[in-house]
């Protein structure tokens, strides 16, 4: 298998012109996903481009009345950032059940979009937020980004800049289920909002999701009704971490609880 070109941009400029230039050309920032996949040859892109250094796609900061975290900011990092903890803590809550400390001082929010796996733990909680995904070119609300397994309504030659959280003050809860309570893949991830009526789930079905049906019987104060709504709302399947009845079951009782704490 050939070795992939590896590009290291000099800036943010520099690295959306590489990337339009390029052929078959990844992204790449922490590596804790992609480089697992190009070991286990599970992708062979042509080229790399290193975005890790660039500072435009770190911090975090406020713009337009949203807080903005740039897109290779690392979990770490959002952990610790003050304007996290005030306007966005549910996130910072996720962010510290993902891997041990060696992932999340590599791991991104950039990478969680971009490999837009469904048991991505912080996916749920920008679903929930309402969050919009910044690019080089456009705005994209989150709840139309993941249009299929995997995919997500980036262009081809797109690169994240980053994801920009409403300053609305929504208290969000966040709930993971999986092997053990962190450092684990979910096999269910549950965001909830109460006002405005949220109810986001991971792992549960090809894409992370909102479950409208829940929300609407959320909406109308029907706490039940949203519980039994769930099970109809998401797609579960059976795989090695767990099967679509588990996941479907656990998915309501989650929930429940969460609605009655």
């Amino acid at each position: 298998m050939p070795y992939p070109r590896f590009l290291r941009p000099r800036s943010l400029s520099d690295a959306v012109e590489l990337l339009g230039g390029t052929s078959d050309c990844w992204p790449l920032a922490g590596g804790t996903d992609l480089m697992v996949s190009l070991h286990a040859r599970q992708l062979q892109p042509a080229a790399l481009l290193d975005v890790w250094g660039l500072e435009e796609l770190k911090g975090v900061r406020e713009v337009d009345g949203a807080i903005q975290i740039g897109a290779a900011e690392s979990y770490t990092g959002i952990i610790r950032s003050p304007l996290v903890g005030r306007h966005a803590p549910t996130l910072a809550e996720a962010a510290r059940t993902i891997g041990a400390a060696q992932i999340q001082n590599r791991g991104t929010l950039g990478g969680n979009l971009g490999t837009a796996s469904p048991a991505g733990d912080t996916l749920p909680v920008m679903l929930a937020a309402d969050a919009t995904v910044v690019t080089d070119r456009r705005t994209i609300p989150i709840a139309e980004y993941f249009v299929g397994y995997r995919e997500t309504a980036l262009e081809p030659d797109e690169l994240i800049v980053g994801v920009r959280f409403p300053r609305d003050g929504r208290r969000i809860g966040f709930r993971k289920v999986g092997t053990r309570q962190a450092q684990a893949i979910s096999k269910v991830v549950i965001a909830v909002c109460l006002e405005p009526a949220r109810i986001a789930v991971g792992s549960v079905a090809e894409i992370p999701l909102r479950a409208r049906t829940a929300e609407a019987a959320l909406e109308r104060g029907d706490r039940e009704a949203a519980v039994e709504a769930i099970a109809d709302d998401i797609r579960p399947i059976d795989d090695v971490r767990s099967t679509a009845a588990y996941r479907r079951q656990v998915t309501q009782n989650v929930l429940r609880r969460m609605l009655t704490d």
